[in-house]
C-alpha cells in the first residue's frame, strides 16, 4: 500500500471573508489563530467570550497537492480523515465527495477517479458548530447536562467543548488528526485482532485477520483471511521482550508462545510487551504491513456474589487488583495543542505518585494512539467509557448507524492494547435517567436501553468479545438497578463537595469500587498569572476567578469547608495553599477509608487527574502541568505499602463545643494496606507527641501483612490526652525506611495550638534539607515560580529535619509555609 501524508501547504480561511493564513494539519481553527496571531488567548480573562463568538462562523481548510509517483496505479485511493471536528463538507478538485459528521470516527472516501499527478485541491469546508446545535435542538430541544450548552448531544462532538463544571465554552473546529491518501494495489489490512487463550506455561494467539480488496477503483468491505481470500494471505513476526523474533507463515491461524512473559498494573509487576507485525501478501508480494504492541495478560473484572452484596474488582492473570487512580478528561481545550510528549509527562506523572489505573472519561474525546501506547509502558490500566456522558439521545436509524462506525473505528484502534481494562457505556446516564433527568418522553429511556444494552454489546461481540463491559458509570450492571448501589458495581459519590458534607462521611459507606469523588481547590498563584496578571482579580470571588470556577457557588463551597477545618487566611496566597490541602486531606480521607477496606472495596478512582484550561477544579494536576498538593498526597496514599489511621476525634462527629456534655472519642486504629504481591514484614511505630514535636510516650511492633491485603492493629484510646497540644504521629518502616508515615490531632485543625516551627532549609546537591524547631503539619517547599517537582511535598514534620530530592525545576528562592501559617 503507498501512504501520502497530506500535511503540507494547508491554508485556512473564515468562509466569506477575506482573511486567508497558514494553518497547521494536524491543527485546529483556534491554533491557527493564535499561531497567526489573529485572536487572543482564549484562557486569558474573559476572552473565552470573544473566542466562542469566532465558531459562529464556517471555515475552509485548503491545500494543493501532487500525488506521489505510483499512487494512481493502485486498484483504488482512499482520501482518509483520522479526525474532522466535527461537521465538514469535502471537495476534491471541486467535486464534492461527502460530508463528515462525527469527530469520533475514521472517514474514507473514495478518489482515485477525481485525482491527477499534479495541481490537485483538496478543500473542507467546516460548519459552524453553534449554528448546528441551535437548528437541531430547535427542532428537537433533547438536553443534557445543564452546564453545557443547549443542543450539545445533537453533535457527536466532545461535549465538553460546550462548557461543563470544570470547562469553558471553547467548541473548536479543524482537522485535528492526520489526513492522508491509501494506495490500495490489490488490497490492504483493516484490522489485526490477536485473541489470547492463556495455558500453563503458554499463550495461544488466535490471529484474525481482516483486509479490503480493490476492484474497479473501489476498496470493498473488510473480508476475514482464512487461509485465502482472492489470493491473499499474511505472515506474522513477533518479537519478544528481549528482542527476539519469530516468524510464522501461511496465515497461522494459531501462534503458542512459550514462556511467555506476562503484563501486570504498575506496583503489581512488570509490563513487558511483544510487539507483533503482520505483512499481508498477494502473489507473493508483501502489499501492506500493521504493526503493533502487545501484552500477554488475561483482564477482566470479577464479579461474584459475597457476604457484602457484590463484588466488582480489576482481575489481572488471575490476581484481584485494587485499582488506584483518577479520572482523565482531554488535555486541552485547543485540540491543536495536544502532542506526545505532554501526554507522557501526564502519565509519567500518574506512576510517579503510584497510579495503576486511569479512568478515560465519556464527556471528552477518545485520546489518540500515543495515550494508550504510554499507557501499556507505564502499567496503567485504563476504564474506557464511550464517548456518551450526561445526556438523553434519539436513537434514529442514522444515529444508530453513526454511532456504529464509531464504536467499530475506536474498538478496533484501541483493543489490542495490554492496559485496556474495560469499555464502559457512558458517563452517569443510567443513574441520571432512573431520576428522570433531562427525560421528556418514554422513547428516551427505551433508545437508552437499546444504546448501552443492545446496540454496543453487539458491536463488541463483533470486534472485541474478549474484553469486559459495563453498561454505564456508576451502575450495578445495568437495566436501572438501583445504578449507584453502595454494595455493588461501580460508584459515583459526591456527598463530600456537591453535598456539604464533613470529610468523615467517607467512612459511612463500603463501595465495591469508587469511580468517582472529588473535592475542588484553586492552583497555585503562577498559574492563575497565565488568566490574569491584575492584583485586583486576586481574589476568589472577584469576576475573573469566578469566570475561572465552573461549577456555580464553588468558590464559597470551598470557604465554607476552609471554615470547618482552618483559620481564615488574611492572604489570597495563602487561600490557594490552603484550598489545595482542603482538597487533599478530603480525598486522602476517603482513599485511606477505601483502602483499609480492601476486598470489599477494590478502586478509588478519584475526580480528576488534570484540566483542559487553568481554572479552579477537582484536578490534582493543574493545565501547566504543576502537582497541587492533592497529587503529592495520592503518592502516598496510593503507596503500594501504606499505613493510615482510623482516628476519633472532632472530625469524625458533628463538633459541638458549647453543649454542655459535650464528649467525644479519642482514638487511633492502625492498618497496613499491602497492594503487592508478596508477604511483607513491616514495623509500625506510633508515638504521642507535643506541639514541640517531643516524644511523650510510643509503641512500636512487628507486623505481618499478607500480599494484596490489609492488616488491622489494636485500637488505642487516648481518654486523657490534650487536644490542643498533643498529636500522634505514626510510621511504617520496612528494612529499617520509612516509607509510608502520618499525623493525627485530634481537635480540630484550626484549634490546635500550633508552635512556630521556623521552617528553614538548605540545598545540598540534589536534595533540599528541611528543618522544623516544632510539629509542622502540611509543609510546602516552592520556588518563585512555582515549578519545583519534589520526591515529597505537602508532608508532616516532626521537628528535625527532612531530605527531600528535587525531581524538577530550580531550587532558587526557596520559600516554606505550613498549616501553621494559615492565619
Amino acid at each position: 500500500m503507498i501512504k501520502q501524508i497530506l500535511d503540507k501547504n494547508w491554508e485556512m480561511h473564515t468562509a466569506g471573508w477575506d482573511d486567508c493564513q497558514q494553518a497547521v494539519v494536524p491543527g485546529t481553527v483556534y491554533t491557527d489563530f493564535l499561531r497567526n496571531g489573529n485572536m487572543e488567548d482564549p484562557f486569558w480573562k474573559d476572552n473565552e467570550n470573544k473566542a466562542l463568538a469566532l465558531m459562529e462562523n464556517d471555515f475552509e481548510y485548503e491545500t494543493i497537492f501532487a500525488c506521489e509517483p505510483g499512487l494512481l496505479a493502485c486498484g483504488s485511493v482512499l482520501l482518509r480523515f483520522e479526525g474532522l471536528d466535527t461537521i465538514a463538507d469535502i471537495y476534491v478538485n471541486h467535486e464534492y465527495i461527502g460530508r463528515a459528521e462525527n469527530m469520533h470516527r475514521t472517514w474514507d472516501f473514495p478518489v482515485r477517479h477525481l485525482l491527477h499527478e499534479k495541481e490537485n485541491s483538496l478543500r473542507v469546508l467546516f460548519h459552524s458548530p453553534l449554528a448546528y446545535i441551535r437548528e437541531k435542538f430547535a427542532e428537537a430541544p433533547t438536553r443534557g447536562s445543564e452546564d453545557a450548552m443547549d443542543g450539545f448531544v445533537h453533535i457527536r462532538k466532545a461535549h465538553c467543548m460546550f462548557g461543563w463544571d470544570w470547562g469553558a465554552h471553547l467548541p473548536d473546529a479543524g482537522i485535528f488528526r492526520p489526513v492522508s491518501l491509501l494506495g490500495i494495489q490489490k488490497a490492504c489490512l483493516d484490522s489485526v485482532y490477536l485473541r489470547q487463550e492463556h495455558q500453563a506455561g503458554c499463550v495461544r494467539l488466535t490471529p484474525q485477520v481482516y483486509v479490503r480488496t480493490a476492484k474497479d477503483g473501489a476498496a470493498k468491505e473488510p473480508v476475514k483471511i482464512s487461509r485465502e481470500v482472492s489470493g491473499c494471505s499474511y505472515r506474522i513476526t513477533i518479537e519478544d521482550p528481549a528482542r527476539e523474533k519469530r516468524v510464522y507463515e501461511g496465515s497461522p491461524e494459531e501462534i503458542l508462545v512459550e514462556d511467555p512473559r506476562l503484563w501486570w498494573p504498575n506496583g503489581i509487576g512488570e509490563q513487558p510487551l511483544y510487539t507483533v507485525r503482520t505483512e499481508l501478501i498477494c502473489s507473493g508480494t508483501v502489499v501492506d504491513e500493521h504493526t503493533q504492541r502487545i501484552g500477554l495478560r488475561t483482564m477482566t473484572m470479577h464479579v461474584e456474589k459475597d457476604e457484602f452484596g457484590e463484588s466488582f474488582a480489576h482481575e489481572v492473570n488471575g490476581v484481584q487488583v485494587f485499582a488506584m487512580g483518577a479520572d482523565y478528561i482531554p488535555e486541552d481545550h485547543l485540540l491543536g495543542r495536544t502532542t506526545p510528549e505532554k501526554t507522557r509527562k501526564l502519565l509519567e506523572d500518574c506512576k510517579a505518585a503510584n497510579f495503576n489505573a486511569v479512568r478515560v472519561w465519556g464527556g471528552g474525546y477518545y485520546p489518540e494512539d500515543w495515550f494508550y501506547d504510554i499507557c501499556d509502558e507505564l502499567g496503567l490500566m485504563v476504564w474506557q467509557d464511550f464517548m456518551f456522558a450526561c445526556a438523553v439521545y434519539d436513537l434514529t436509524p442514522a444515529f444508530e448507524a453513526n454511532i456504529r462506525k464509531e464504536l467499530a473505528d475506536n474498538i478496533k484502534r484501541i483493543r489490542h492494547h495490554a492496559s485496556l481494562g474495560l469499555w464502559c457505556g457512558n458517563n452517569e446516564m443510567e443513574m441520571f435517567v432512573k431520576e428522570g433527568n433531562w427525560v421528556s418522553k418514554h422513547s428516551e429511556v427505551k433508545d437508552y436501553l437499546l444504546m448501552y444494552e443492545r446496540v454496543i454489546p453487539e458491536v463488541l461481540k463483533e470486534y472485541d468479545p474478549q474484553t469486559f463491559y459495563w453498561p454505564a458509570s456508576p451502575s450495578s450492571g445495568g437495566s436501572f438497578d438501583e445504578p449507584n448501589a453502595p454494595d455493588r458495581g461501580d460508584v459515583h459519590y459526591w456527598d463530600v463537595w456537591h453535598g456539604s458534607k464533613p470529610f468523615s462521611d467517607y467512612r459511612n459507606y463500603f463501595f465495591r469500587y469508587a469511580s468517582e469523588f472529588g473535592f475542588q481547590s484553586f492552583p497555585c498563584l503562577n498559574t492563575i498569572k497565565t488568566f490574569t496578571d491584575d492584583p485586583d482579580d486576586w481574589n476568589i470571588f472577584s469576576y475573573v476567578m469566578e469566570k475561572h470556577q465552573r461549577n456555580a457557588g464553588a468558590n464559597g463551597k470551598i470557604m465554607n469547608y476552609m471554615q470547618q477545618t482552618f483559620r481564615y487566611p488574611s492572604a489570597f496566597e495563602t487561600v490557594l495553599y490552603a484550598s489545595q490541602l482542603l482538597q487533599a486531606e478530603a480525598i486522602r480521607y476517603g482513599v485511606e477509608h477505601f483502602r483499609r477496606n480492601r476486598g470489599r472495596c477494590m478502586g478509588a478512582i478519584y475526580w480528576q487527574l488534570n484540566d483542559c484550561w487553568p481554572v479552579a477544579s477537582w484536578s490534582s494536576i493543574d493545565y501547566t502541568g504543576r502537582w497541587k498538593a492533592l497529587h503529592y498526597y495520592a503518592k502516598r496514599f496510593f503507596s503500594p505499602l501504606m499505613v493510615s489511621c482510623e482516628e476519633e476525634g472532632w472530625l469524625t462527629r458533628k463538633p459541638d463545643m458549647n453543649r454542655e456534655h459535650f464528649e467525644f472519642e479519642k482514638s487511633i486504629r492502625l492498618n497496613v494496606a499491602n497492594e503487592t504481591r508478596k508477604e511483607q514484614q513491616v514495623l509500625v511505630r506510633w508515638a504521642v507527641r507535643n506541639r514541640s514535636g517531643e516524644i511523650v510516650s510510643s509503641h512500636e511492633e512487628l507486623v505481618c501483612v499478607p500480599a494484596m491485603s490489609s492488616v488491622w492493629l489494636d485500637k488505642m484510646e487516648f481518654p486523657h490526652i490534650q487536644v490542643f497540644d498533643r498529636y500522634v504521629s505514626y510510621e511504617l518502616l520496612k528494612d529499617g525506611e520509612v516509607i509510608s508515615e502520618g499525623t493525627v490531632i485530634f481537635s480540630l485543625p484550626k484549634y490546635f495550638s500550633y508552635a512556630d516551627p521556623k521552617l528553614t532549609c538548605q540545598v545540598e546537591g540534589d536534595e533540599i534539607v528541611v528543618q522544623a524547631q516544632a510539629y509542622a503539619k502540611s509543609v510546602e517547599i516552592r520556588n518563585d515560580t512555582e515549578t519545583l517537582l519534589l520526591s515529597d511535598n505537602y508532608f508532616d514534620l516532626n521537628a528535625g529535619e527532612k531530605r527531600v530530592r528535587i525531581l524538577g525545576g530550580k531550587p532558587e528562592n526557596l520559600q516554606l509555609r505550613s498549616v501553621y501559617d494559615i492565619r
